[in-house]
């Protein structure tokens, strides 16, 4: 493939290892940033990966892109607008890397013209300062199967991203969501990392979490079981080291909003239109919703 313009939306854990991506495939990036920095590294398993990302920290700094990366939580999606809107030429290719269920919806208030891409990453990384980003994992996407996810994976082939088409994007973004529905705000109202988990206690309440997430998903139209529970059950304990954190603990301990409305959120509001009871999910969200805000 021709190298193309890739602009990143969004200068977190997430944004920094998409940029990391489509520089190793050939790409020129441009990291679309509020606070600026003078070059993107990562540290990774494999070593010390640094990134020659232009800069930009105002929409009118970037005259296009071939394809628009956004990286951002959702709760941030409406602070994107002004460069969302400045990089929609109606061809560029606009892809949702998201957690939670609501790729298209986050952006249908902007009525954007370019096709839109959603899609999901799994990879322990976290961002610790302004361009910089430790990447614990190796990264795994899924995109929404058809031509314009075969396109995206082409884009990033050669990369150390991983990216699958699924047929079926809303199990596969229900599923993404048992991941973070038990882990993420236990670890952000604990504040420790997932070796919380390793409490026989706490990975009960997490059981009763999950368990009440793939009811939701179910009645979502959702084909989950209780055998994708156990799979992320084992894997916060298998597949992730004990010192690996989640999105919303380090969200929390730098002070910013937790994406738990997102997360969390779905799960109440689909039990509470379906009639099925989410006593876990709903305690949760009422003390992450109490949380003192940052100054």
């Amino acid at each position: 493939m021709e190298p193309q313009h890739i602009a990143v939306i969004g200068s977190g854990a997430v944004g920094g290892v998409l940029a990391a991506a489509a520089h190793e495939a050939g790409h020129r990036v441009t990291a679309c940033v509020r606070t600026p920095f003078e070059k993107l590294a990562l540290d990774t398993p494999e070593g010390r990966q640094e990134v020659p990302a232009e800069i930009a920290t105002a929409p009118d700094e970037i005259a296009g892109a071939d394809w628009v990366l956004l990286s951002t939580k959702v709760q941030d999606v409406p602070g994107t607008e002004p460069w969302l809107r400045a990089l929609d030429d109606g061809s560029a290719p606009i892809v949702l890397v998201h957690n939670g269920v609501e790729h298209r919806r986050s952006v249908a208030a902007f009525g954007l013209r370019g096709p839109l891409l959603p899609a999901l990453i799994y990879v322990a990384a976290e961002r610790t300062r302004p361009g910089h980003v430790i990447r614990r994992s190796g990264a795994r996407m899924f995109v929404e199967g058809g031509a314009l996810g075969a396109r995206f994976a082409a884009l990033l082939a050669g990369s150390g991203v991983r990216i699958e088409e699924a047929e079926d994007f809303r199990t596969a973004a229900w599923r993404k969501m048992l991941v973070n529905i038990a882990a993420n705000p236990i670890t952000a109202l604990t504040l420790r990392r997932l070796d919380v988990l390793d409490s026989p206690e706490v990975r009960e309440l997490a059981s009763g979490v999950l368990a009440e997430a793939v009811a939701v998903a179910n009645a979502e139209g959702a084909a989950l079981s209780w055998s994708d529970a156990e799979a992320v059950l084992d894997g916060y304990t298998k597949t992730f080291s004990a010192d690996s954190g989640t999105s919303m603990l380090y969200d929390r301990l730098a002070g910013l909003p937790t994406e738990h409305d997102h997360i969390t959120g779905p799960v109440v509001a689909g039990g509470r239109e379906h009639g099925i009871p989410t006593p876990y999910n709903r305690t949760l969200l009422t003390l992450l919703r109490a949380l003192r805000p940052a100054s």
